[in-house]
């Protein structure tokens, strides 16, 4: 059988394994990226490299999305030269970027008026993830859509769930970096307490690893915080892009979220510090400086 025809726009530190992944995978790819020094190197193994996300969009029977922010995805699908321009009816686009629900919302209706759908399909694993195909998807949509592009998200992930409608996917992931950031504040903390009392922390870390403090962030961005590694697989600003649309929504359906309205204030430090563009792991900076290490 012929396989379906894949458009993917946003070729980031996420986004450009991901196609890479599609691509090896058999399936004929389009990608655009706004940089279009980023899409060269798919285009040297075969892909189209597109001028614009309509033309994506007009080659693909499913079109993925893997960018920054809200305004971002706004731009990429209903703005200027879009993916609405040139979508063809029937066919499915995918965003994979962590963004506001109700903007899935929308977006799923418009495309609808021309015949298509949406699915809201965020992504946990981060760069390591993303190279590896392990990441985890959390999906929301039309299920016949979902069971539709499943061949193509088991070529990027390992964990892929359908969480229901419209929206589901992203409020999935907002749950998702809750326990993210909330775990890596715990794990800052604990290195910094080892630290300040004559521990040496990574002999910390392989002792509690074992046991029921194990955790993805104490095994990945642990040993990365005690050699002082900063190197961003995920980095603070979009961390805090996704801080702020988990407390937008928690108070728009008041919902009291007190250790993550604490880990965005730490965060909030090291970005005037200057330091943003720093991994996640760059959180236990905050609690040095208040610790005087």
């Amino acid at each position: 059988m012929e396989k379906m025809k894949v458009g993917f726009v946003g070729l980031g530190i996420m986004g450009k394994p991901m196609a890479g992944h599609i691509l090896r995978a058999g399936f004929p790819l389009t990608v655009y990226n706004r940089t279009r020094a980023k899409a060269d190197d798919l285009g040297r193994e075969g892909a189209v490299v597109a001028d614009s996300p309509a033309e994506v969009g007009a080659k693909s029977d499913v079109t993925i999305t893997m960018v920054s922010d809200t305004p971002d995805v706004d731009q990429v699908i209903a703005g200027p030269a879009g993916i609405l321009e040139g979508v063809r009816p029937g066919s499915v686009v995918v965003d994979m970027s962590t963004v506001s629900p109700e903007l899935e919302r929308r977006l799923d209706g418009k495309l609808r008026e021309k015949g298509c759908s949406l699915l809201d399909a965020p992504v946990s694993g981060g760069d390591v993830g993303a190279r590896n195909a392990t990441l985890a998807i959390m999906a929301g949509g039309d299920r016949g859509a979902f069971d539709r592009v499943l061949p193509i998200f088991q070529v990027m992930g390992k964990t892929i769930t359908y969480c229901g409608p419209v929206g589901s996917g992203q409020l999935t992931k907002l749950c998702n970096q809750i326990l993210v950031s909330v775990n890596l504040l715990a794990v800052s903390e604990a290195l910094v307490f080892a630290r300040k009392n004559g521990l040496d922390p990574l002999t910390m870390i392989q002792a509690v690893s074992g046991g029921a403090a194990a955790s993805w962030q104490l095994l990945n961005l642990g040993p990365k915080i005690a050699k002082r590694d900063f190197q961003p697989g995920f980095m603070v600003d979009l961390m805090q892009k996704d801080l702020r649309l988990i407390l937008e929504t928690a108070t728009a359906n008041p919902t009291p979220l007190p250790a993550a309205a604490l880990v965005q204030q730490l965060f909030k430090s090291v970005q005037i510090k200057g330091l943003g563009r720093e991994g996640t792991q760059a959180l236990a900076k905050a609690l040095e400086a208040l610790s005087g290490i």
